[in-house]
């Protein structure tokens, strides 16, 4: 499953508990707008949370394709210098 999706999954999921929780409260509006500046403060951490998570897994998989990357470099440099080493035996 696309991890993008899944975070968008996570998030409109916590916004929909969040203002069906409010809708239903039984309490004054102080105390409801209280409650949804600090639920918005609870989805805002969780939606950085989740964020960071993203960023790491991408951090991680950009090191790895740079590294495949490299050692692929690497390895056709080296085939360029031994077909290079071939013709010069075989030119003489």
């Amino acid at each position: 499953m696309n991890t993008q999706k899944v975070v968008v999954g996570v998030l409109a999921g916590i916004a929909a508990g969040v203002l069906l929780g409010v809708l239903f409260a039984p309490d004054k509006g102080t105390e409801t707008r209280k409650k949804i500046s600090l639920k918005g403060s609870d989805a805002m951490d969780d939606l950085n949370d989740k964020f960071d998570e993203l960023l790491g897994m991408l951090t991680d998989k950009f090191k790895n394709v740079k590294e495949d990357a490299n050692s692929l470099a690497n390895k056709a440099a080296s085939k360029v210098e031994e077909f290079k080493k071939d013709a010069k035996n075989v030119m003489g």
